[in-house]
């Protein structure tokens, strides 16, 4: 295979097909939706069939705990990828939503009206349902998309293409609305990320080292999704239980999650207190512990933390916990090591939560709640495409609106500039 030739040809029936996408209604957008969530559903066999491949290969090839856990389908991941494509359905459409109309001096009034990105380029590692995720919010959202998933989930990937294919032709939309890549050759990606004739944006999602590679080599704009080294603080004025019942689920709900705490500060004052129960409670459920001098202090068994464990996103059964004198030590530590993503504060005190919510600069501040709920279904998104670290044009968890930009519209009536 031509890898240019092939990616040359991907690129000029998406930006065709992101004209076409871009005009079709609701409606039709709706029905391609839920006839792709039909397909889905009439082919759980072949779905299952493909995935067992991939699992199979996956523990052949040595993959980790936690990219198998991210590779694993099965029925619940069918079902949810299901659930998420009635969801974006039932979502407002964001397209052609106008604001801001406001009447200027001479006569004219000038608002916004929201639209398609155009073609979005969606690079990503071992999660076949971010395929589902990543077609349903682009479709919707009035975009073409391709699509480069691993190679560790090409037989699950393409599998769900089909039934994604299948859908689109059903509504009489054409299948090149969403491509998804067929060969798993880097030299597809390296094409990809340098197509700004055809592409408008390109979203990575995987490993620290895909992100930042991408994000150096693209001459196409990147809307990064970087690693999640998630911060949960306990303040001396926190619920013991809320504490608790937060710390414990914010590591040990999924282990290979980006909004996974990665790292546990608690204020000093109550360190003695909650400390050994939490570390009972992670050591029932086999989590190693490192921790900072004091840590080591009040509990046996817990391995000295070095600074690299604060800069580090586990993505398994391992946290860091770190005993601070205070809430401004806790914000320190997290501006030095957080990278933006999610961060969260266990506090009874409205001052100290909103001083924590101010000061602090990650993509999403939680009060007195799991850092787990950082995601874009819990946040009535739908599906979401990642989880996006920048600063500019999107930031959080991506969406529909996020997969949308602004433009200036302006209405008159014979009015000419004097």
């Amino acid at each position: 295979m031509n890898i240019k030739h092939y990616m040359q040809q991907v690129g000029q029936q998406a930006r065709a097909a992101s004209r076409m996408i871009a005009a079709a209604d609701t409606g039709i957008k709706n029905d391609a939706l839920l006839a792709i969530a039909a397909a889905l559903d009439a082919s759980r066999k072949e779905l299952l069939a493909a995935n067992a491949i991939d699992m199979a290969q996956g523990e052949k090839d040595g993959l980790d705990s936690a990219l198998l856990d991210r590779l694993s389908l099965g029925d619940k991941g069918i079902d949810a990828m299901i659930e998420g494509l009635t969801q974006v359905a039932a979502l407002p459409d964001p397209c052609g939503e106008i604001s801001d109309m406001k009447y200027r001096p001479s006569g004219i009034q000038v608002g916004k009206m929201r639209v398609p990105l155009g073609v979005v380029g969606i690079i990503y590692e071992s999660r076949p349902n971010v395929t589902i995720d990543a077609a349903s919010l682009c479709l919707k959202s009035g975009n073409a998309t391709i699509l480069r998933g691993g190679k560790e989930a090409l037989h699950s990937n393409q599998a769900i293409a089909r039934c994604i294919q299948q859908g689109l032709e059903q509504v009489g939309l054409p299948a090149t609305v969403v491509q998804v890549i067929e060969t798993i050759d880097r030299e597809a990606v390296a094409e990809l990320i340098t197509m700004s004739e055809y592409v408008d944006v390109i979203i990575p999602r995987g490993g620290r080292g895909l992100i930042e590679r991408i994000a150096n080599d693209a001459t196409v704009s990147v809307i990064k999704h970087l690693d999640g080294i998630c911060h949960v603080y306990i303040d001396d004025q926190a619920d013991e239980e809320k504490a608790f019942n937060i710390a414990v689920n914010s590591k040990t709900h999924r282990y290979g999650v980006c909004n996974a705490m990665e790292t546990l500060l608690i204020a000093e004052p109550i360190a003695a207190v909650i400390l050994p129960r939490l570390v009972d409670a992670y050591r029932n459920k086999e989590v190693e512990l490192r921790g900072c001098e004091k840590t080591c202090a009040l509990a046996d068994g817990i391995l000295p933390a070095t600074d690299s464990d604060w800069q580090t996103e586990y993505l398994a059964p391992i946290l860091s916990i770190r005993i601070v004198g205070n809430m401004q030590a806790a914000i320190d530590h997290i501006g030095q090591y957080s990278s933006g993503h999610t961060e969260a504060i266990v506090t009874e005190s409205i001052t100290r939560a909103r001083q924590f919510m101010t000061l602090v600069d990650s993509s999403a501040i939680i009060v007195n709640a799991s850092t787990r709920f950082a995601d874009g279904f819990e946040f009535g998104l739908g599906a979401e495409i990642g989880i996006s670290t920048d600063k500019i044009h999107v930031r959080g968890p991506v969406g529909l609106e996020g997969l949308t930009s602004q433009k200036w519209i302006v209405f008159g009536d014979g009015h000419i500039r004097t």
